[in-house]
């Protein structure tokens, strides 16, 4: 009776978090026609600027340290019409290299212990490395053809033929009055609304992620060992379960961080589990998509899914290239076991100060003026 209890009020409370994760997303669209077409334009302008958009979403990502909640965000500004698809892909480019930032500070951990540590500082640079790469192959293809941008549109055009978008059309109608009355509470203030709407999607996936890894964390754990060492298929498909299961990419790598330094998981066995959980990530900003309804927003949510797609098969797929991050990272993992500060300063200068200094050189942060 009590396990019956105990999953009744678990589901329940999951229901209430997706209630307000979506409520969020739909407070973002009010607060946008609530501040008027000059707000939206200035932030179109800021993100016009590809190279902005990418640190923005790097440097949003590491400060919040969850590329769902940017990424779903993201979406959710899409919908509202305060970005385009262009301006939103290179933030989710940008979103997929922040997301790193956890697993880099949960290696910190292990700087007791000389061996130890190189490792976990390797296995969790291998997931920088990658990203970095991905963005340095694909963004400057995305600014020369808007091929991610195009492809996605395609997909989204067959989704909606299909009726797939019609589906989250009820839940729209379920969640509008509630936010509509949390706006009129508000005051119909625009800034407040905005405010409020981010505030409920930064809680309300935080909630989520530690309610579903309370729940699954030993399971997680088992399934790991149990089936992450089969091949590089098999690691991939389980780095994307798990991501689904606990919403955030962050927590599923974090997981290995410590298999990894205590030489249990090899770098390459981590490796494929990695790139499973950049695709499982996309799944939240998908269904955040799906929930708006909103043609352009669901473009966004399957470019991101592209991008890491077309990622996996670029640099995993070819061996010369997946070569490239193993060596940078056992490389740099050695480094940092030398000089402990160079781990630190790695952290500080990669996830925080080249993208707030390239924002301040490129007019992407307010000046005060």
């Amino acid at each position: 009776m009590s396990n019956r209890s105990e999953s009744l009020r678990r589901a329940l409370l999951l229901a209430a978090l997706l209630l307000a994760f979506f409520v969020g997303l739909d407070l973002m669209g009010i607060a946008f026609k609530l501040m008027g077409r000059g707000f939206a334009e200035t932030l179109l302008a800021t993100t016009s600027n590809p190279f902005v958009g990418l640190f923005i979403g790097l440097l949003a990502t590491s400060l919040i340290q969850s590329s769902s909640t940017t990424t779903s965000i993201t979406v959710g500004l899409v919908a509202a019409g305060a970005l385009t698809v262009e301006g939103a892909v290179p933030i989710i480019m940008g979103a997929n290299i922040g997301t790193t930032v956890t697993n880099t500070i949960v290696s910190l951990g292990h700087m007791g212990r000389n061996d130890e540590f190189e490792r976990a500082f390797a296995g969790a640079t291998l997931h920088d490395f990658f990203n970095w790469m991905a963005v340095l192959i694909l963004f400057p293809l995305q600014i020369a053809t808007g091929f991610l941008s195009t492809w996605a549109r395609a997909m989204e055009e067959v989704l909606e033929g299909s009726g797939g978008i019609n589906l989250f059309n009820p839940l729209k109608a379920a969640v509008r009055p509630i936010a509509e009355g949390i706006s009129d509470f508000a005051g119909s203030s625009g800034t407040l609304t905005l405010v409020i709407g981010i505030v409920m999607i930064i809680v309300a996936l935080k909630v989520l992620v530690d309610v579903l890894r309370a729940g699954l964390g030993q399971a997680t754990d088992q399934l790991i060992q149990q089936t992450l060492f089969r091949n590089s298929l098999t690691a991939i498909g389980v780095g994307a379960m798990v991501t689904v299961l606990v919403q955030s990419s962050s927590v599923t790598t974090s997981v290995l961080v410590p298999l990894v330094g205590a030489g249990v998981v090899t770098l390459e066995q981590m490796f494929p589990f990695t790139l499973g959980a950049n695709i499982g990530t996309t799944v939240t900003a998908i269904l955040a998509a799906l929930a708006t309804g909103e043609p352009a927003a669901i473009t966004v949510a399957l470019a991101h899914l592209m991008f890491n797609l077309i990622a996996t098969l670029l640099i995993y797929g070819i061996p010369q290239l997946r070569a490239i991050p193993l060596a940078l990272a056992r490389r740099l993992g050695a480094l940092a076991a030398r000089r402990r500060t160079l781990a630190l300063i790695y952290v500080a200068v990669l996830f925080f100060g080249i993208p707030l200094l390239l924002l301040a050189l490129s007019g992407g942060l307010p000046t005060g003026s």
